[in-house]
């Protein structure tokens, strides 16, 4: 059964983007552009709300406040401009569960989406567990475990770790790695490439990343 979710964005640009993302990730998406036309819908019972904070008509605040008052186990996510911590604070007193600051990577809102569905539902994808250097992974639900302790990774870190066990014994140049977890419009430095690979070898040691000088890196997996 595919899960329903409602967007509420005003921006429409980012509101197309996001209900295209969310599509193909096999969601049912209804969007809407204003908070009052949301709160119309609020007996509909979508699996999952998805919320900018500042819109026309009424705020976010306003709409997840009726969301609750309708439901308060259905799970919400708060989006803002502002990357303030005293908004975090009123979202989650609000009662929603994750909270993201624009400008955000699309993928990134796809991964918190399918881990709130997941824990509040359950998930409907036949499970295959990866088994790397010791490491078991998920790669539906993004989680690491070693010795049956989860190991806490960003969004960034899982899908680096993704592309070098999608690619073990291969040498990746930094290039490709960007392309692969940044995407091709990523315009920023490429030492964000290096300051994660050094992230992720810290949170998993047993995980042997080698620098190929002059070329990239590889993670090295016995056959």
């Amino acid at each position: 059964m595919s899960r329903t979710i409602y967007l509420v964005e005003d921006e429409k640009v980012l509101n197309d983007v996001l209900v295209d993302y969310l599509q193909a990730e096999g969601y049912n998406v209804v969007s809407f552009f204003d908070g009052k036309s949301a709160i119309e819908r609020i007996k509909d019972k979508p699996d999952l709300w998805i919320l900018d904070i500042m819109l026309p008509g009424a705020s976010g605040y306003e709409v997840i406040k009726k969301v609750k008052e309708h439901n308060k186990d259905t799970p919400v996510i708060f989006m803002s401009a502002r990357n303030e911590e005293l908004d975090r604070v009123v979202g989650f007193e609000l009662g929603s569960d994750d909270y993201i600051t624009k400008s955000f990577d699309p993928r990134e809102l796809v991964f918190r989406v399918n881990k709130i569905t997941e824990r509040v539902y359950g998930s409907e994808k036949s499970e295959n567990f990866l088994f790397v250097e010791g490491y078991k992974i998920s790669p539906n639900q993004h989680t690491v475990f070693w010795d049956q302790a989860e190991i806490s990774l960003t969004y960034t870190e899982f899908a680096l770790l993704m592309c070098f066990v999608d690619n073990k014994n291969i040498i990746l140049t930094r290039e490709q790695i960007l392309e692969k977890v940044w995407g091709i419009a990523y315009c920023g430095t490429n030492r964000v490439a290096d300051d994660t690979i050094r992230r992720l070898r810290k949170k998993m040691e047993n995980l042997f990343i080698d620098t190929i000088y002059g070329q990239g890196y590889r993670l090295v997996v016995k056959q």
